[in-house]
């Protein structure tokens, strides 16, 4: 009695591309593109927004302060004047002035009616940590961004509370040096860096998923 030769092995089905994996990371590099292109069109109204702010510093006449926040971009950089009927607190921080030297930065709250959010003023700049024995009074100076402006989570969630500008007295307080103002060359734009980075993550992304594909379909 002869052996029947052994059937062949049945061949193995080819492997397909996972589609649904496929689908899941072709829409995440999607939106990493388009945030590419957010980015990019950021860029464009920061520069827009920074051209705006220089012709505001070149401007000598003053303009009314805004009875309530937010400051409008038009207003920020240019000279203005406000009442301090009384600074009701001092919020001390970090700076230099106009000189370069740091220091302290002396920034009063100040209460301008009976009622409203008032207005922040930096009075300028002490050696330490003790409020300057100011009452109020006509204070003149250049408008900027104030000390606290809400993050981009709040900007994208819509919690956002409207950002007070700050008036930088040009002649300080009694026993403190005048404050650097602000300029518009400090207004960030990194938004060009920021759609490279989303571009390069979905290259990055893609790459790495097509390897790892290819690699899983080797027999």
């Amino acid at each position: 009695m002869t052996d029947e030769p052994a059937a062949p092995a049945a061949a193995a089905p080819p492997r397909r591309w996972p589609i649904i994996p496929t689908i899941v990371v072709l829409a995440a590099v999607a939106t990493m593109i388009a945030l590419g292109v957010w980015q990019l069109q950021r860029k464009a109204q920061k520069e827009a927004l920074i051209a705006l702010y220089q012709r505001n510093m070149a401007m000598s006449a003053t303009v009314a302060y805004p009875a309530l926040p937010p400051v409008p971009d038009a207003m920020l950089y240019r000279k203005s004047s406000v009442t301090c009927l009384e600074p009701v607190r001092w919020d001390q921080r970090s700076g230099t002035d106009r000189k370069g030297a740091q220091g302290i930065r002396m920034i009063a709250d100040c209460r301008t009616g009976a009622e409203g959010p008032g207005v922040l003023i930096d009075m300028g700049t002490a050696e330490d940590f003790t409020p300057p024995k100011w009452t109020g009074g006509i204070v003149q100076g250049t408008i900027v961004p104030g000390p606290e402006q809400p993050t981009v989570v709040e900007r994208l969630t819509g919690n956002a509370m409207p950002a007070r500008a700050m008036l930088v007295a040009d002649v300080p307080a009694p026993g403190l040096h005048p404050s650097a103002v602000s300029s518009a060359a400090d207004t960030p734009n990194n938004h060009l860096a920021y759609a490279g980075q989303w571009f390069l993550f979905a290259a990055a992304a893609l790459i790495i998923y097509i390897l790892a594909v290819r690699r899983r379909l080797r027999p």
